[in-house]
């Protein structure tokens, strides 16, 4: 049987995501909250601070993705969240421990990700060899993921 405040939770967090979906990000932002207030959970922080992130508040959405990591350090979704964000605050060196942990993390669905933004680190650094090997990294999980063929090739083209 399943404790009812969980359930809740659940629905909360599935609700959050659906207002964030739509473009709500206050009334997604109060049901993540909510969600977390009621059972936290790694999922509900990191998408808070995906929200956040969708504000521009950077600061706060990398601070949400640590708590998500108190949570659940299994979780890879906030380690390359945290990488992501880091990057377009233009921190690239810290971004980088981050999206490493991603590519190792236990629980994640979307290892193209880290990878992706793992290349991204690589080519801001100047290193197009350890980006290109990112960018076909993130395409060998992901083959139809176009942002990391598109700068797979380019990063072909720059060391060439």
């Amino acid at each position: 049987m399943t404790d009812p405040r969980v359930e809740l939770a659940i629905q909360l967090f599935q609700d959050a995501y659906q207002m964030q979906m739509q473009g709500e990000l206050d009334v997604a932002m109060d049901l993540y909250k909510k969600s977390i207030t009621i059972h936290p959970t790694a999922e509900a922080y990191t998408f808070l601070g995906w929200a956040y992130r969708f504000q521009g508040r950077l600061d706060d959405a990398i601070l949400e993705c640590k708590h998500a990591i108190e949570i659940d350090p299994t979780f890879g979704n906030p380690y390359n969240d945290i990488g992501a964000y880091l990057i377009e605050k233009g921190n690239v060196d810290d971004a980088i421990p981050w999206l490493e942990k991603a590519t190792k993390s236990i629980r994640y669905d979307s290892y193209h990700y880290p990878w992706y933004n793992l290349g991204r680190a690589y080519a801001a650094k100047d290193m197009y060899r350890r980006a290109q090997d990112c960018f076909q990294q993130a395409v060998d999980i992901e083959p139809d993921y176009t942002m990391a063929k598109q700068a797979l090739a380019k990063v072909k083209r720059m060391i060439q």
